[in-house]
């Protein structure tokens, strides 16, 4: 069998992780195989970090919502069952942004829905 030198190969693939790597503290940026196990973890985190975003984020929505119509003498759910009702279709993050952008009109919708 003819012998296969990988030097290319090897070393692209190695620069590759080493390059995803970079700014990690002591041997997990310059060492490939911890580097290695480095990144995979990391990869995996940002997978999951991404999903959670989406969840931290509605709730940061939620939470201003809220404390905005509280002001207003409602709960969360409350002015949110009442949007409904009134078919006012503001998502949460339009809804939290008019709360602390334009206090007025959030104090408007909430006495539409009324």
């Amino acid at each position: 069998m003819v012998r296969v030198k990988r030097g290319n190969v090897a070393r692209k693939r190695r620069k590759k992780i080493l390059q995803l790597a970079k700014g990690y503290r002591g041997a997990h940026s310059r060492l490939f195989r911890v580097a290695n196990q480095q990144v995979m973890k990391a990869l995996r985190y940002s997978y999951v970090g991404r999903k959670q975003k989406k969840r931290v984020f509605r709730r940061l929505w939620i939470v201003r919502i809220n404390a905005a119509s509280k002001l207003n003498g409602l709960s969360y759910s409350r002015v949110m069952h009442n949007f409904k009702k009134a078919n006012i279709d503001l998502n949460r993050k339009m809804l939290s942004q008019i709360a602390i952008l334009d206090n007025q009109t959030f104090n408007e919708l909430i006495e539409i829905s009324k």
